[in-house]
Order: C-alpha cells, then sequence, then structure tokens
C-alpha cells in the first residue's frame, strides 16, 4: 500500500484521482484545497487529514516524512490550476515524493527544465496524466500509425470540440491565458497531446482564429494534417448538438470515420495510476512535445486562409455531417 496526499481536492478533476487511489488499493494521508467543500472525501477517504493552507499541508507532509512513526508520502497527486501545476510539483519532489499531475505539467515549455533537475536531485519522478493515451480506440489507431509508411499519404482529421462555458469561465483563472494557457491548452492539451503521440513530430501549424472563447487552426504532423476547431461559447455548437439540447459537442474523423472515445473512457485515471504503480507512466519527455506544440500555437500570430481550413471558421457543417 502507497501513501498518498492531493492538492486541489475541492477541484472538479479530484474525485477522479480520489477514485484512483481507493481503487488501487492505497491510502490517502492528506489533502489541501483553499476551499473547504470536500465533503467528497467522505466517499473515500473520511479521516485524512485535510489542510486550507499550503503551509500547514507542507508541515504536516514534512513532519510525517521525518517522524519514526509517520507516514511518509509516496505520491503527491497534483489537481491545482495550470499555472501551479510545476510548483506543487516541485512541492512533491522536496518531500520526497513522485508528483502525479494534471496536464498540462506547466504552462511554459522551459519550466520543464528545473523540473528535470529536481528529478535528477531528489530521485524521485514527475508522471503527467495523459489518460487519452490508454484509450482502447487511440492505443489501436497509434498501432495502425506506427505500421504504415510515414513517407505515404497523409491522414485527413477534422477534430472539433466546443463544450460550454458560462460567464463564470472568462473571470476565472481559466479564462486568464497566463493562468490557463487559453483555449488550445486548457481544453485541447488533451488532443494534441494524443494526435502528436499518433501520428508523430509537428512540421507545420497555422493559426486561423484566436479569440478568448475559440480557437482554431491547421496542423501538420508528419502522419496527418488536421483541421482543428476549439471552442468554449455555446453558439458555436452545431445545430444537431441544439436539437439534442446538448451542452458540448465532440467530433474526430481520421478519413471521413468517426472516432468514438465516449465508451472505456470512464476509469482511465484509475488505469493512469496502475500503469505509474506497475512501472509505467508518462514522464516530463511525453508531455513536452504537446505543451511545446500548444505554447507555439497560441503564441503565433492568425493568418489568412484557403482551401484547408476547419469549416466552422467558414461557418460551414463538417463534411458529411
Amino acid at each position: 500500500m502507497k501513501n498518498f496526499a492531493i492538492i486541489g481536492i475541492a477541484g472538479f478533476i479530484a474525485p477522479k484521482h480520489l477514485k484512483a487511489v481507493k481503487e488501487t488499493g492505497n491510502n490517502l494521508v492528506a489533502a489541501m484545497d483553499r476551499h473547504d467543500a470536500v465533503g467528497i472525501m467522505d466517499n473515500y477517504f473520511p479521516d485524512a487529514a485535510f489542510f486550507t493552507e499550503i503551509e500547514r499541508f507542507d508541515r504536516f507532509l514534512e513532519k510525517q516524512r521525518r517522524d519514526q512513526n509517520g507516514s511518509p508520502i509516496d505520491f503527491l497527486s497534483v489537481c491545482t490550476p495550470n499555472y501551479l501545476h510545476d510548483s506543487h510539483c516541485r512541492l512533491a519532489l522536496r518531500l520526497g515524493a513522485n508528483a502525479i499531475c494534471e496536464k498540462p505539467l506547466v504552462v511554459s515549455p522551459w519550466n520543464l527544465d528545473q523540473l528535470r533537475e529536481l528529478e535528477q536531485e531528489y530521485q524521485r519522478k514527475v508522471y503527467s496524466v495523459l489518460q487519452l493515451r490508454l484509450h482502447p480506440e487511440l492505443i489501436r489507431l497509434k498501432e495502425e500509425a506506427d505500421q504504415s509508411d510515414s513517407s505515404g499519404k497523409k491522414k485527413e482529421i477534422y477534430l472539433t470540440y466546443i463544450t460550454r462555458r458560462g460567464k463564470w469561465y472568462h473571470q476565472s483563472w481559466k479564462g486568464d491565458i497566463e493562468r490557463s494557457g487559453g483555449v488550445s491548452m486548457n481544453i485541447g492539451i488533451h488532443f494534441f497531446d494524443f494526435l502528436v503521440w499518433i501520428y508523430g513530430s509537428p512540421v507545420r501549424s497555422f493559426l486561423h482564429l484566436n479569440q478568448p472563447s475559440r480557437m482554431a487552426g491547421v496542423l501538420e504532423l508528419e502522419k496527418a494534417r488536421i483541421r482543428w476547431f476549439l471552442s468554449v461559447d455555446e453558439s458555436d455548437l452545431p445545430a444537431q448538438a441544439r436539437e439534442k439540447g446538448a451542452h458540448a459537442f465532440r467530433s474526430i474523423t481520421v478519413d471521413g470515420e468517426e472516432i468514438d472515445l465516449s465508451k472505456g473512457f470512464t476509469d482511465l485515471h484509475t488505469e493512469v495510476y496502475r500503469d505509474i504503480l506497475n512501472g509505467g507512466g508518462f514522464g516530463i519527455e511525453e508531455s513536452q512535445p504537446a505543451i511545446e506544440l500548444v505554447y507555439q500555437i497560441r503564441t503565433s500570430t492568425p493568418v489568412s486562409y484557403g482551401d484547408v481550413v476547419h469549416p466552422f471558421v467558414q461557418g460551414k457543417p463538417l463534411p458529411n455531417s
């Protein structure tokens, strides 16, 4: 049994981490969040210590590490806002623990260098939650791509993800590009990571739309060309989604074939934990390509577009929709 702590326990994603710790047969020693609406802990680890101040959380875990009869943590799970991820990963390493961090590990790619140095100094590891890499459908696509000839015809991919966010979004850290990395990082990092993982390194990228609520462009990888559109604006939802009363729309097509990620999705965080505990996991090297790509995208200047553009940019429907 391994000992865990979680920072950001009141956040949206934290319940998946609580469930993963429980389902892998491990123990939660302590949790921390500035907010105290954390009753969900009663469903998993009611005896875990809880703190609303990081200084007391740090002091408690340091005492556990030094106390002969204490329970030093093996892992610190990081579920905090994007801009705090690398700071809290550094905290984990200084406590002699490994970090399991939500995406992205960092907002700015150069901050990965310090994490690498601290990994070496403390002989611990920083893992990123890249759960889509464990999805059976994407593993199938990866195997197909690995068997294909990189000099052959590139796959034509349309990536569309629209998820409604209310007015609160732009008043929170998520709406602040310096703290979240913007739309391309906040809701796009999952997609860009698995696309680079499957279809190879970026060859060129063109940004067509860059607004606080939506971004779009074309990304060419070694084995694929992707027209992508990301949005948190409800007005971008296509008619078929609105007719169903849906608040989100996700579509990924590869050469016209729709890729269904709705199945086999619910327990992927637990699979990430299980993979790490079994000696696997995705570290800094695996996370870096997508982080660098998204940074390059969000700091690019939009360019004019021709025929190769996501149809939503021009107010047109998706092919075959």
